[in-house]
């Protein structure tokens, strides 16, 4: 038989699952625009029909629903879409740091531009073209002077300030380790806290999102693999239960180290720990040697990500003993060219002989350091910039008027290869030139470079784009999974308000039911 209660009870569990319900959907519209915030949704259930199977069971012609009740109260979450998010982030924290990297060095280069080097190396050019129409011509001599003391400030403020930028690079390195490290310290954290929780059957939806949160962050700095775990000794967790988050280190084409990186490890039998990041100099070069993560020490730099993009413009070592890098290449190929240049520049000039002279020029024109970096350290030689008559014009065993055959010689170097100066012509000299990595004439070599570095940039802001219009279509899509809608949720309210309302209102039916039975029955006849 089936008791006269029953019905409170059934109504009862209908309003308390449908105030439990009104109060899911007023978090959701609260946090409508908190940052990572997922909404949520209560999974309702059947309660189980009365009666139960048994013996003594009551005889009734079948079961009866008992009412409903909130079996859990889950996030709206597609594993999926973040795990395409993330590597679209990481292509956005590689293609970024490279792409901004270059801007400034292109912003430095100024190229073309009348303050370019380029520009600048053309009205040398013309000074010495002047100075072999008026060799006798003070003016001339000292716009020779002058326009050398352009190309050297020219070449010296590009040395100092690529170093400089990379120097800025080098901290941002240190900066980005230490903020992998504090955001991986942050998700142990949280697994620590979830761990917690998950064992009673509870489901921690608000570590889940800020556990998220920082996963997408660090997906930014470093590629990485999300695997969820579920410890084999963990209580009674519940079916939604997400677990912990084992986050395995990936190299730039999705596969793995062997053996394999996690930043944050967890296994079958929980928690182990994580891996403090490390940026290692080399003393000789100054640039990156290798990277730790934990005890695994990486010398090749393929984990993408913003970390790996400063690294590939500050400049690393390579296994083999080279090195490699946007910065220190840049710097190493002005260096090379104004060597290559000074040396052939000096060795015509001091072959020649100044105003009036009956003996070879002794004086270079140019001045670089004899162990320093040549375009960090050229200058004009201050004699000839005191006296200009010191310029070695003449070509001939005088520096008579007129003379203007070593002038000739220089303003010549303007389209003369590198493979032909004569300082390049010994076995030593060609061996050099072939490190040099020079070709063509300074002024084609010093285009080509600009070009690369232009090409460099462009695919790099191109890249930079699309990963970003892929990222933020991703995005798009998991917010429309997982982010908060107000006509949704209005919509939802009006829904479980009036299944309150309904319950309710059964429980006045069924004490109606109630009142008649308690105080109507028995009185007929009274």
């Amino acid at each position: 038989m089936i008791s006269s209660f029953m019905g409170l009870e059934t109504a009862k569990r209908g309003m308390t699952t449908s105030q439990g319900a009104l109060y899911t959907t007023g978090n959701n519209v609260s946090n409508a625009n908190t940052v990572g915030y997922s909404r949520q949704r209560v999974n309702l259930e059947q309660t189980s029909g009365f009666p139960t199977v048994g013996m003594n069971s009551p005889r009734v012609a079948g079961q009866i629903g008992t009412g409903v009740e909130a079996e859990t109260v889950q996030r709206i979450r597609d594993s999926f879409l973040d795990a395409q998010y993330r590597t679209q982030s990481n292509k956005i924290g590689y293609y970024g740091a490279m792409s901004e990297s270059l801007s400034k060095m292109e912003g430095i280069m100024n190229e073309p531009t009348e303050s370019g080097l380029a520009a600048t190396m053309e009205k040398f050019w013309n000074s010495i073209q002047g100075l072999t129409a008026n060799t006798e011509n003070s003016g001339a001599r000292e716009v020779v002077a002058s326009t050398g003391v352009m190309v050297a400030d020219t070449l010296n403020y590009y040395y100092n300030s690529l170093t400089s930028v990379k120097t800025d690079i080098g901290n941002q390195i240190n900066v980005k380790a230490n903020e992998i490290n504090t955001i991986i310290s942050s998700i142990d954290q949280l697994n620590q806290q979830i761990s917690k929780v998950e064992p009673h059957g509870l489901v921690p939806n608000e570590l889940y999102d800020k556990r998220d949160v920082l996963v997408d962050n660090l997906s930014q700095l470093v590629s990485i693999n999300v695997k969820n775990v579920i410890p084999s000794d963990y209580g009674k967790a519940s079916d939604v239960a997400t677990g912990l988050y084992n986050i395995e280190l990936m190299k730039e084409d999705g596969s793995s180290y062997v053996p394999p990186v996690n930043l944050v490890s967890v296994n079958k039998t929980g928690m182990l720990g994580t891996a403090k990041v490390e940026v290692n100099y080399d003393k000789e070069s100054g640039m990156v040697s290798d990277v730790t993560f934990g005890s695994k020490k990486l010398t090749e730099f393929k984990f993408s990500g913003e970390l790996a993009g400063l690294i590939e413009n500050f400049g690393y070592k390579k296994s083999d003993g080279t090195t490699a890098g946007k910065y220190p290449d840049m710097l190493q190929k002005l260096d090379n060219m104004t060597k290559a240049y000074v040396n052939e520049f000096n060795a015509i000039h001091k072959s020649g002989y100044a105003l009036g002279a009956n003996v070879k020029s002794e004086h270079n024109f140019f001045e670089i350091s004899a162990n320093g970096s040549a375009a960090q350290s050229i200058t004009v030689n201050d004699k000839i910039l005191k006296d200009s008559s010191l310029i070695a014009a003449a070509g001939k065993t005088s520096g008579a008027s007129g003379d203007n055959e070593n002038a000739k010689l220089l303003a010549d170097l303007k389209k003369k290869a590198f493979s032909d100066y004569e300082t390049f012509k010994t076995p030593a000299g060609i061996e050099e030139l072939k490190k040099m990595n020079l070709t063509g004439s300074f002024d084609t070599n010093y285009s080509g470079i600009i070009g690369n570095l232009g090409v460099d940039s462009q695919s790099a802001q191109k890249n930079l784009s699309n990963s970003t219009v892929l990222a933020a279509s991703v995005d798009q899509n998991r917010a429309s999974v997982s982010s908060v809608s107000l006509d949704e949720e209005m919509t939802d309210m009006i829904k479980f308000q009036q299944a309150y309302n309904a319950s309710a209102r059964m429980v006045t039916m069924v004490d109606e039911m109630l009142d008649k039975i308690i105080n109507g029955m028995g009185t007929v006849g009274r």
